[in-house]
């Protein structure tokens, strides 16, 4: 995305419903630019991240403890630069890169947020990255945090190739445990990636989890498990998982995110220590794909669809070139595993090598050698 910034001549633009329903009720409306108050910064965003929660407010769901008035905003994700800030801000000034969120609202171009709801955007991340972590990050965080997990630890996590899954598996694996992950067969190889054993959901899991244990070396029991999808409580309890560490996250951790964050109390010290984790590379959030804004109802479709791996992305300064499809149609999987060793066997290459500056005496002393081990060998 372009990292160039400044004001927008003609206002603003924000994601909005006037109805419950399915993406095909979100428009994006022209809207004046908001003015920062006390305390409070105003960003133009570079990217927003779309989370399960998103939909299920557009939907009408939970009601009673997530009210939502109508028209609405819609995503609670973003990252972006400050352009201005109100009375009292002493933390950020014009031309800040930062990230955070707020309670509802954050797919538009021009958003104000509170001061205490943002961070600086370690220089490591990308927009898109940064833009999408405070749900996901943090939900994960909480999750794996709450089960207090070790190297003698065994885990399942659900759905773990999700924006929220994926994250939670890797923290997992930085405490040491072992981690089973459940998801659709074509991402068995994603989840390795992250040194996560796959297995598929459905009917039957609890035995091939067993299988996995009993086919791995040194061997444990599964001691934890994590449901980001929901209604695999049965499978944890027929592996013999007590009740105190099964945690089941979906819904319950969309009411009460949202809860926090209009509150104004989302956890900013976890999303901090996750974006610190991103930055330097030892935890990754995979990108799945990135919409233009015009292309907002299609994005939240494909979240809907649980399609892709990784984090959906809205983009609101998404670079172009002549004939560029702004979103690629699938994962690039290399840019997950950039740095990390991929087992192989050894193979011989000096005879690859390709001519260098000198008398040509290195490759030379080099073939001879593999010819005098080759003789012994043989």
């Amino acid at each position: 995305m372009d990292a160039t910034h400044g004001t927008h001549g003609g206002g603003a633009h924000a994601v909005r419903f006037a109805e419950y329903g399915g993406p095909e009720v979100l428009r994006v409306d022209e809207v004046p630019v908001p003015e920062p108050g006390p305390g409070e910064v105003l960003v133009e965003v570079f990217a927003a991240g779309l989370n399960p929660a998103d939909s299920a407010a557009r939907r009408g769901e939970h009601p009673d403890r997530w009210p939502v008035e109508l028209p609405a905003g819609q995503g609670s994700d973003l990252a972006g630069v400050v352009i201005a800030t109100g009375p009292g801000v002493a933390r950020f000034a014009r031309g800040d890169e930062v990230m955070g969120f707020v309670a509802r609202g954050a797919q538009a171009s021009h958003v104000v947020v509170p001061e205490r709801q943002l961070l600086p955007k370690p220089p490591g991340l990308s927009w898109e990255v940064a833009g999408s972590l405070h749900f996901a990050g943090t939900t994960a965080w909480n999750a794996v945090e709450g089960l207090a997990l070790g190297p003698s630890d065994t885990i399942v996590v659900t759905a773990a190739a999700g924006g929220v899954g994926c994250l939670a598996a890797q923290f997992a694996r930085i405490r040491g445990a072992t981690v089973i992950g459940t998801t659709a067969e074509e991402r068995f190889d994603f989840l390795r990636q992250f040194g996560v054993i796959p297995t598929a959901y459905g009917p039957g899991l609890a035995e091939r989890v067993t299988a996995i244990v009993e086919a791995t070396d040194h061997a444990r029991p599964v001691t934890a498990f994590l449901d980001f999808l929901g209604g695999e409580t049965a499978a944890a309890l027929a592996l013999g998982v007590p009740r105190s560490r099964i945690l089941t996250v979906l819904d319950q951790a969309a009411v009460e995110a949202s809860d926090a964050v209009a509150l104004g109390t989302g956890d900013v010290v976890a999303l901090g220590r996750v974006a610190a984790l991103v930055s330097a590379r030892r935890v990754r959030l995979p990108i799945a794909d990135v919409f233009p804004l015009g292309e907002v109802a299609e994005a939240y479709r494909s979240l809907d669809r649980r399609d892709a791996p990784g984090k959906i992305v809205l983009g609101f300064r998404v670079v172009e070139y002549p004939g560029q499809r702004v979103r690629e149609p699938a994962i690039k999987e290399q840019d997950v595993t950039l740095g990390v060793p991929t087992p192989h066997e050894h193979l011989e290459v000096s005879e690859a090598v390709p001519p260098a500056i000198g008398d040509g005496s290195v490759r030379r002393r080099r073939r001879e050698r593999h010819a005098e081990e080759e003789a012994q060998r043989g």
